[in-house]
């Protein structure tokens, strides 16, 4: 008799601490002030004068209060994600917001400091060899920085700023319960229905969603207005022409590489609108599609349990290698993943690194083949984690574009291995939920890019009405998805179900286009050259936060600035298209 299947897996946080009551969690909150005022002295004592060791032996000092901070601040992040019920949890999360404030000061302070250097003093010192671009790129950021006490105030008034509107967006959301033929559901179990087999339930689902959201959008829109206005006010001050300035400089990347991807992406809409309508003909539809089936399964019963996932995602690592493999199959054993929805935890997924080459993976397991996919996407951030086990804070600083390549490329693995083992109507269903991720890395991304540029750029002006922010999403979702998409029937409030827009750090969007187009490129040059890949792959993946992105992909001979790299890795898809549209007919 088969395992009954199980519904609520649970991530073990015990190793670091058993609550945040825990006397050892007490006895790091107490000591990590002390760690701050000792760094700070520190870096108080140094002048512009200084040797190379001094510096170096400066930066091991604060790697030590890194790993406090990150452990401590980790642990109550992940305790209040899982549950923002949770009044001890929370409490502890306020607390320690004062610390995170000196701790912001501090950075400030430092890259201060690290601006008034001659980048001569790490050029040509061995002992800073692996710090040097770290170094450099805190270098050009400082000069973006205001002086010492003007920045010392703004990180003040963020904790009451846009930390706090954060902070009030993931709970709120996360406790935002949508009646449903007379039951009382969380609103990511309801977003989750979006892949249920019946269509009634999706339809229904949907216009439940989209009331919720409704009936909550003041403050939601409150909380964009407040966070994006600061971020454009703050960046204004530090001189950054655009916010996206700013985002592309944390990103290592060069606008050319962001024009000429954002390019191809936009040569490709045809092809993915020739794919939806093709999904709306197969569901019955003569409009384009309707959003509420945008992720509707298709072809063969394709619901999966979490077991059958891990499963699944373990076996196809293992094909890659069996490093991923070990990888995967520890971190279901040691349980780093919450996989289920259940009221007062966030919504969507995300992988937090915890201490060095450890990690936790949230997650709103939905059982279809897109969960296998989440699960494999988490666990290739897990795995960069691991490769990044041995750098320091400042050199694992990952940019955004980068960060997603692990995990679209761990993705790539399994959608592939399921596509190839597949046949018939189970062929059909799994190519059909490969496209539809691909589908909103490419296309729904865009819509993403268009929509808080237009936002950011009417902020500079005033506040915007919960009303402007739905014309404003619709219009990008018309000018990207076009008639592959029933006008009527869009998806006007996905501003608001969409954390990433969220924060003062903006266009967390591209990254994922990035990701998967660059993690495409890297899949081709693996099947064509399997032999040596492997470890020029981790190597790359441990050196993230140690060159440009422009730099890092010319070694498997990407060259990022081209537009033809990225339409290369569109093609790929592009064949999928074809095939699809070949199966429906």
């Amino acid at each position: 008799m088969a395992a009954p299947a199980q519904t609520d897996v649970r991530w073990d946080l015990t190793p670091f601490y058993t609550s945040v009551n825990d006397p050892a969690y007490a006895k790091t909150l107490t000591e990590l002030p002390d760690l701050l005022t000792k760094i700070e002295a520190l870096l108080d004592s140094l002048t512009p004068n200084l040797s190379a060791e001094q510096l170096k032996n400066f930066l091991t000092e604060f790697e030590e209060t890194y790993k406090t901070y990150r452990l401590i601040s980790s642990y109550t992040s992940l305790v209040v994600s899982a549950d923002a019920n949770d009044n001890d949890a929370q409490k502890a999360l306020s607390s320690l917001q004062s610390i995170a404030t000196r701790s912001e000061k501090f950075s400030r302070r430092f890259e201060s400091f690290i601006g008034t250097l001659d980048p001569k003093l790490w050029e040509n010192a061995p002992e800073l060899a692996d710090d040097k671009f770290p170094l450099n790129r805190i270098h050009s950021s400082a000069k973006h920085l205001l002086s010492p006490e003007l920045e010392a105030h703004t990180a003040d008034l963020e904790e009451f700023g846009s930390t706090a509107w954060e902070r009030l967006y993931d709970d709120f959301s996360s406790n935002i319960q949508v009646d449903l033929n007379e039951k009382s559901v969380p609103i990511s179990a309801i977003r989750g229905l979006a892949y249920d087999t019946k269509a009634d339930t999706r339809a229904t689902a949907f216009a439940a969603e989209l009331a919720a959201w409704k009936a909550n959008e003041i403050p939601l829109a409150a909380a964009m207005n407040s966070i994006k206005g600061e971020a454009s006010h703050l960046a204004a001050l530090r001189g950054w022409p655009e916010q996206l300035d700013v985002t592309l400089h944390y990103c290592n990347m060069d606008r050319a590489s962001l024009e000429a991807m954002l390019e191809a992406a936009k040569d490709s809409f045809p092809d993915w609108r020739r794919y939806l309508k093709a999904k709306a003909k197969l569901l019955g539809h003569t409009n384009g599609l309707p959003f509420h089936d945008l992720f509707a399964p298709i072809g063969a019963d394709t619901s999966w349990t979490w077991q059958q996932a891990e499963s699944f995602v373990e076996e196809g690592f293992r094909a890659y290698s069996d490093k991923l493999g070990d990888f995967a199959k520890l971190s279901y054993n040691e349980n780093w993943h919450d996989a289920f929805p259940r009221p007062g935890k966030r919504d969507g997924a995300f992988c937090a690194g915890v201490t060095p080459g450890v990690s936790r993976m949230l997650h709103n397991f939905k059982e279809s083949v897109n969960g296998a996919m989440t699960l494999a996407h988490e666990l290739g951030h897990a795995y960069h984690n691991l490769c990044l086990e041995n750098r320091t804070g400042i050199q694992k600083r990952t940019p955004m574009t980068l960060a997603e390549t692990a995990s679209i490329f761990c993705e790539t693995i399994i959608k592939r291995k399921a596509i190839s083992e597949s046949t018939g109507d189970a062929k059909l269903a799994i190519l059909e939920a490969s496209l539809q991720g691909s589908c909103q890395v490419t296309v729904d991304i865009t819509s993403r890019f268009l929509f808080e540029s237009a936002v950011i750029e009417k902020r500079k002006v005033r506040a915007l009405t919960p009303e402007e922010f739905c014309d404003l999403m619709r219009q990008a979702q018309l000018d990207t998805y076009g008639d592959g998409l029933d006008p009527e029937k869009l998806h006007p409030y996905m501003w608001a179900a969409k954390p990433h827009y969220y924060s003062t750090f903006a266009f967390y969007n591209f990254p994922y286009m990035f990701g998967l187009l660059f993690a495409l490129g890297l899949y081709r040059i693996y099947q064509e050259s399997p032999d040596g890949f492997h470890e020029r792959y981790d190597s790359l993946l441990s050196r993230t936060g140690m060159a440009m992105a422009a730099d890092l992909t010319q070694e498997f001979g990407i060259d990022i600035t081209q537009k033809s790299f990225w339409a290369g890795s569109l093609a790929v898809l592009r064949d999928d298209i074809d095939e699809f549209c070949n199966l429906v007919g």
